[in-house]
């Protein structure tokens, strides 16, 4: 008769398994630690390290700072605010913004160019009457219609 044939298994070691990896891990990721020695020794030669362990001493005290800060009626409003703001920037269309915000720093620059001569009330409905002028006056009553609308 047929002799089963005896299975024994040698019972795992996984702490012996952990040493003979951390053993061979500087052989296999050499260039990785040597880059991550270098990305550790920059952050100490500029303070990060010194700011961090600040930080995490300081972690409690932070954190009630912050949270004691973020429950007045200002930061609540604050924060209400940039969540409206976020959805008015996102209804715009990112041409109509890009021309507004091209609009600005030469409006300013016109501005600026133009500080010593003097305004005369003549100039001003010359201009006032040019067709990007108009543009703009249109624009701007549209939005104060708007604007009113919305604060009934």
């Amino acid at each position: 008769m047929a002799q089963p044939i005896p299975l024994e298994i040698p019972p795992r070691n996984p702490r012996a398994e952990l040493q003979s990896r951390l053993e061979n891990a500087p052989e296999e990721h050499a260039e990785a630690v040597l880059a991550a020695y270098e990305v550790l020794q920059e952050l100490h030669n500029r303070g990060v390290l010194e700011i961090m362990r600040g930080g995490l001493a300081a972690s409690d005290e932070l954190l009630q700072r912050v949270v004691d800060n973020a429950k007045t009626p200002e930061a609540i409003r604050a924060i209400r605010n940039l969540f409206l703001l976020q959805g008015i920037l996102g209804s715009i269309e990112p041409e109509l913004f890009k021309a507004v915000s091209r609009a600005i720093p030469d409006g300013i620059a016109q501005v600026t160019a133009e500080r010593d001569q003097p305004v005369s009330l003549f100039g001003l409905l010359r201009r006032l009457t040019s067709k990007d002028s108009l543009r703009g006056l249109a624009a701007a009553v549209d939005f104060l219609q708007a604007f009113g609308r919305n604060l009934r």
